[in-house]
């Protein structure tokens, strides 16, 4: 009998996997959750860190820098160009129509009538007005690292720049989300086969990553935090505003001490235009230079620029941007590059810039680290100033062509100018040539020369209000014959320009002459101490020694210094320090800083009216007559110096200026300061006066207190019946002279030679004291008949 089967068949069982295998996958899986643990983690920090740096926008520690607000005026000479460079900095959209300007405001539309190289009418709505303002311009955006951009928006960008920008560097980027995977493999594949790194792979979404928030070191580490930041930034922006901040953010190149950011910042740069005039082959080379500005750089290698302006070009016509026609003409236009003149207003004040980003560092900063700094300059005097300079510095650079058989050296020059009442620095030039020299000439400490001379006379007349035993006026007289001054020990003998010697001489005339023995003699009667107050007083704080050589301007100030000093003289005694920052805003609005002048009585208010008549005599009879003579007629004060360097200092009843010419080795200049600094002041002031806020200089206001009397030139007294030469002297009531000329006390009589026919009778005159009588004329050959030098009365001597 067979047995039966099982009711139940047992079921084989299945191999175990092998230990290596189990191993193996549980290790993946701990890879895994390690690597997906460490990819959240990492993702969750730095996506916080994108997060946190957008809320105040990529550029969040950048400074917008706004010159002072302008103001168009019915009358103001400006060309068109100039109003034009305002316009473009204080973003309004125009265009040029014949002899107008048209402008679209945002509640209104402008026109601007133009008469030559000035406003003749200004049109608001269709209704004619005597000025317009056009609000604050954009002078630069600061970053740190001296980084200089001017910040657009993607509606901004001209297309054929954007075409330009991804045709080249990313032409998938509008479609891929941030990584382009294909890229990536192809530029793997490509460096493999190369042996070498030949293609690149990142994204311009990855390039802005790099450029704001990572270091530029090609690690695994900085390319995974690369690779995480690039997504989230694109789950966070869109495409727009990704290529917006990437348009704001790369590098373009370098001017002078700056780095150049941003293609609006790099179109004015290399083309002197706006974005929107930017051409098909200005677009191309703009784009084309992102990989490596330096090398590219079309102004030191203008063939190497254009080659890679075509390579862009060829991408364009590839990807159907551009037509083959266009391409053609594009690679056929020259590279129309903006001259020196053609650069955009603001780089006309990158001293001034300078100076108002070390300002910045020591205000407290607002916590977002964005703000908006609104300065003092106004960019019409700004231009001023640099013309007065280069056209200045011309006949300077012929002057000292004529001093130097060969290889004349470069003499350098600054110009400060500020609005006196307040302290507002208007125009700021440091010297010549930013680009050859970021030295600020106008805190260069050098002997202020005659320029320091109204100091020792506003110490003389200050007796009349501090009292003493003697009250000195601008009628005191004193005497230049040389002398020598003994102080400390030491003997001191100044001289005059020229070696003159004028003999007596009233305060009012050795100011205006200049004279270098009476400013000492006047100096040691008031005493030098007192001397070095006045100037502590008015702000010079240097090492001024009380010595007979602190009379003549010998030791050391800085432009800005003697500029602050002078402002008491134009402001009824009222010192106010110059200052370069009216507010600074934080990106909300809100005000965090708000600048000041630091106003303060420093001389009284009759002092300095008595300093500035004086000083006005300067320019009517005395070493500034030259300003005159150039056409500048409007009420003004000032003096040439002339030290080491030359110098000139001088104000209207609205505008304060300090000009300084010298080298920077310290060597002598070798021409006066009537021939070096004062050009450029009046040429400066002239046009100063040509604008409106400047137009109408006034008459300098006379204080209460302030008496004047009749005096006689030579003696210094009241004048009496017989003084020829008299004039009407300012004093300080109560300080007036009190006696008559004791000189002039007969008729004086008439010269004998002054009717004489000189010009009948030539010859050669010399001999002893004798002269001719006006009369019949004298029965010898005239030839024969000699006149000496001191005339007594006497019968005329022939030989």
């Amino acid at each position: 009998m067979t047995p039966e089967p099982e009711a139940a068949e047992q079921q084989t069982p299945k191999a175990a996997l092998p230990r290596w295998i189990a191993i193996f996958l549980v290790v993946c899986l701990i890879l895994t959750f390690v690597l997906l643990a460490t990819g959240g983690g990492l993702y969750f920090h730095y996506s916080r860190l994108i997060d946190a740096q957008l809320e105040g926008g990529p550029f969040r520690d950048s400074v917008n820098i706004y010159g002072a607000s302008a103001t168009l005026n019915k009358g103001d000479a400006l060309t068109p160009g100039e109003i034009e460079d305002e316009l473009k900095l204080s973003g309004y959209h125009y265009k040029v129509d014949g002899a107008q300007l048209k402008i679209e405001a945002p509640d209104s539309h402008v026109r601007i009538a133009m008469g030559g190289d000035q406003v003749q009418h200004i049109y608001v709505n269709d209704r004619e007005t005597v000025s317009w303002t056009m609000g604050y311009p954009l002078l630069e955006n600061l970053s740190s690292g001296n980084e200089r951009r001017h910040m657009v928006t993607y509606g901004e960008l001209p297309p054929v720049l954007v075409n330009a920008v991804i045709s080249i560097e990313d032409k998938h980027f509008f479609h891929h989300r941030g990584l382009d995977v294909a890229r990536i493999i192809k530029a793997a594949y490509v460096d493999v086969r190369e042996h070498r790194k030949e293609q690149g792979a990142s994204t311009l979404t990855m390039q802005l990553v790099r450029g704001l928030w990572l270091h530029p070191e090609k690690k695994w580490k900085r390319k995974v935090m690369e690779a995480i930041m690039t997504i989230h930034l694109e789950r966070r922006w869109s495409k727009e505003e990704i290529f917006a901040a990437y348009a704001n953010m790369v590098f373009i190149g370098r001017q002078a001490a700056y780095s150049i950011h941003g293609f609006a910042e790099g179109s004015q740069l290399y083309f002197g235009k706006d974005l929107h005039n930017l051409s098909l082959p200005d677009a191309a080379l703009l784009a084309g230079m992102v990989q490596r500005p330096s090398y590219f750089n079309p102004y030191r290698s203008p063939e190497r620029a254009m080659k890679r302006r075509d390579v862009v070009l060829g991408l364009m016509r590839d990807n159907k941007y551009i037509t083959d026609s266009q391409y053609e003409q594009a690679v056929a236009a020259p590279l129309n590059l903006a001259g020196p003149a053609e650069v955009h207003a603001a780089s006309a004040a990158p001293y001034f810039l300078d100076l108002v980003s070390d300002e910045l560092q020591s205000l407290d900063q607002p916590e977002d680290g964005s703000k908006n700094v609104y300065t003092t300059i106004d960019l019409n005097l700004q231009r001023a100033a640099a013309e007065a300079i280069a056209s200045g510095m011309k006949d300077v650079d012929k002057l000292l062509a004529a001093q130097y058989s060969k290889g004349a050296p470069r003499a350098e020059a600054a110009l400060i100018a500020l609005d006196p009442h307040t302290g507002e620095v208007k125009a700021i030039i440091g010297g010549r040539d930013y680009a050859h020299s970021q030295l600020n000439r106008i805190f260069a400490k050098r002997p202020p020369g005659s320029v320091f001379k109204p100091f020792v006379y506003a110490a003389a007349i200050d007796t009349g209000i501090q009292g003493g035993d003697k009250i000195l006026t601008p009628a005191t007289t004193v005497d230049d014959n040389p002398t020598t001054f003994s102080y400390d020990g030491r003997a001191y003998r100044p001289a005059n320009f020229r070696q003159e010697i004028f003999g007596t001489l009233t305060l009012r005339q050795a100011l205006a002459k200049s004279d270098n023995v009476a400013a000492v003699k006047v100096a040691q009667m008031v005493g030098y101490p007192a001397v070095v107050s006045m100037a502590r007083r008015m702000g010079l704080n240097g090492d001024i020694k009380p010595t007979p050589a602190v009379a003549l301007g010998s030791y050391a100030v800085t432009p800005f210094e003697m500029a602050g000093a002078w402002t008491a003289f134009a402001n009824s005694g009222m010192r106010v320090q110059p200052q370069l920052v009216l507010r600074v805003q934080n990106a909300d609005g809100e005000t965090v800083h708000t600048g000041h002048s630091d106003a303060r009585q420093a001389i009284d208010p009759r002092v300095a009216f008595v300093i500035g008549n004086m000083l006005e005599e300067v320019m009517r009879t005395g070493t500034a007559a030259g300003v005159r003579s150039r056409g500048f007629t409007v009420p003004a004060a000032g003096k040439t110096g002339t030290s080491h360097d030359g110098w000139f200092a001088g104000y209207t009843s609205q505008l304060l200026c300090i000009v300084w010419v010298g080298f920077d080795d310290y060597r002598e200049l070798g021409i006066e300061g009537a021939k070096s600094a004062l050009p450029i002041w009046t040429a400066f002031m002239k046009k100063a006066g040509q604008l409106e806020p400047y137009r109408n200089a006034r008459a300098f206001a006379r204080p209460d207190g302030i008496g004047s009397a009749k005096i006689c030139m030579q003696s210094g007294k009241l004048a009496g019946d017989f003084c020829t030469k008299t004039t009407n002297e300012v004093f300080i009531a109560g300080t007036e002279p009190q006696e008559k000329c004791d000189i002039h006390t007969a008729p004086v009589q008439p010269d004998p030679l002054a009717s004489y026919p000189s010009a009948s009778y030539p010859g050669v005159y010399s001999g002893p004291r004798s002269v001719w009588f006006p009369g019949p004329a004298p029965s010898v050959p005239p030839t024969t008949v000699i006149l000496p030098h001191s005339f007594p009365i006497g019968p005329p001597i022939v030989q």
